[in-house]
Parts: structure tokens; sequence; C-alpha cells
């Protein structure tokens, strides 16, 4: 995990970290390093970004006597993206979802994505996660009605997590299926409902109005996209596409523990400005972990 990102990181302190350089000196062995971000999918502006923190917190500085070089690189290349990941982080969430639910159910729930980035495995590990440690009653909409085989995929799940599911025949109306499973939620004391939609390209102007109009009957609290780290800069140029047809209120992105590269995570906080609230990390319906800046700077610098 992260093993690209890892070594970049630890070549750029080893070349850093044997004398006082001036700014040119820096520039000149830094500027390698701005090709080498990009390469695994961390965004040109946040490369940027951190090559000028380092040749602004180097240039011409003199280590203290005993102070360890290397770790004190290390310390600038940590705070500066740390501070990239806490302008979005949402560590409260699940906090903000019980208050909710105490105030006011059903909290509603409406996941989007492409085809492809894991949605309905992630819904279950949602799911899963709720139901479990947050001790919580959860339904399931299955109001992708456009794909063959994506409800019975999802009951599959459900079925393996003891949750509920309410879904209509294939070709129905997914807004028609989500308001079903929101009145089914109210009637019967369900805490959340997560509504399942049809996995589409960001691009398709059809399917994102359909998006827009289940969005408009259940007025969910929270849209949450997910994307798939392995898709590197694809995953921010969806992210801005889905904001700016429906609006996203957060992110998951999936497939973390296959993620050699390790980019996109940075690129995602800095280009989207949106919190991303989960990561999965496997294959199994606990795999999925709450983000915070400190999980990703602990996989990263140990």
């Amino acid at each position: 995990m992260l093993s690209k990102l890892k070594n970049i990181l630890t070549s750029i302190v080893d070349a850093v970290s044997t004398k006082t350089l001036s700014r040119s000196e820096l520039e000149e062995i830094l500027n390698d390093y701005l090709y080498k971000f990009v390469e695994i999918d961390v965004a040109y502006d946040v490369a940027e970004d951190i090559i000028e923190t380092l040749i602004r917190e180097l240039e011409g500085v003199k280590v203290k006597r005993g102070v360890n070089v290397k770790q004190y690189v290390y310390d600038i290349l940590k705070k500066k993206i740390t501070s990239l990941l806490l302008s979005v982080e949402r560590v409260s969430f699940e906090n903000e979802i019980l208050s909710r639910v105490r105030k006011q159910k059903p909290v509603i729930m409406m996941i989007m994505g492409i085809n492809g980035v894991g949605k309905t495995t992630t819904i279950a590990k949602v799911a899963y996660r709720y139901t479990r440690k947050l001790k919580l009653r959860v339904v399931i909409s299955a109001s992708d009605t456009f794909r063959a085989g994506a409800q019975e995929q999802l009951e599959k799940h459900a079925r393996n997590i003891n949750v509920p599911i309410v879904k209509h025949r294939y070709g129905s109306d997914p807004a028609a299926v989500a308001y079903d499973t929101v009145m089914y939620a109210k009637t019967r004391g369900f805490h959340i409902v997560i509504i399942d939609t049809a996995g589409r390209m960001h691009t398709d102007i059809d399917l994102m109005d359909e998006l827009r109009k289940i969005s408009r009957v259940i007025k969910p609290h929270y849209k949450i996209l997910i994307v798939d780290a392995l898709t590197g800069n694809d995953a921010i140029e969806q992210a801005k596409a889905f904001e700016k047809a429906v609006g996203v209120d957060g992110l998951i992105v999936t497939k973390v523990d296959a993620d050699v590269k390790g980019g996109v995570i940075i690129s995602l906080a800095y280009e989207v400005k949106k919190p991303i609230l989960y990561v999965g990390t496997g294959q199994k319906y606990e795999d999925l972990e709450v983000f915070t800046s400190n999980w990703f700077i602990n996989k990263l610098f140990t």
C-alpha cells in the first residue's frame, strides 16, 4: 500500500539531507521529483506545492547539532501532507450520523459512482459497519434498476449481513424504489436508508438526470461518491463531474490496499475539497476504515 509514494519521499529525504543547500541547488534536485510525483497520481498543482514548501523550508537552513537531518526533512513532509488532508478531514462523521438519528430518522444516504469502483460491495460494508459498530437498523434500497444482475448482487450481500432490502422489478423508476424504501424505513423505525444507484459514467447526461431526480424525490442527507484509488487522476475528474451535476457531500475511496502509487488520496483532498469519509482496505465486510489524516500519515511514514 502506497509503496511508490513512500519510496519517492524517502528518496527526496536522502537527496536533500547531505548539506546546507541554496535555493538553486534545491530546485535542481527537487524539480525532477515534480514529475515523479505526477507519475504516481499526485496532481501537478499538489506536487508543485509540496516541492515549493520543501524549498522554502530548507533554503539555507543549518540544522542544529544533535538534530537528525533526515528526520527534520521527514517532519517537513509530514506537516505539509497532513495540512493538505486536514483541510477536508471529517473525523466526526459517525458521531454526526448518530446525532442525526436521535433527532430525526431515517438518515438517508445516496450512494453514487461509476461501474467498477466497488459500489455494491462498499454499500454492504457501510451497512455492516453501521449495524455492528453503531448498532443502527439499516435498510438498503435497490435503486439500480438498470444493470442486469445488480439487484441480485445487492440482495446476496444483504442476506450475508442480515439487512433488509427494498426492490422493484428491473426497468422501474429508481426514484420510486428510493421513495418506497424511505417510507418502509419510516413506518418500521429504521435508522439508516442506504440508496444504491445505477453505476454511470460521469459524462452520461441521461443517467445524471436520473440521479438528480432521485435526489429531488428523497432529499438525501448525504450524497456520497465512491471512487476507485486505482483509477488515479480519473477519480478526481469523476468527483468534480458528480459535484457539478448532482452535488457530493463526501467520498469513499475503494481498493486502497491495492494502491501501490498512493497519490490519489492527496490529490482528491487538494483538488476536490470534499471529505474522504472511509477507505476500502480489503474484500471482507470488516475492511472499511474511517479515513483520517493520521491514518494516512501512519501508513505513509511507518
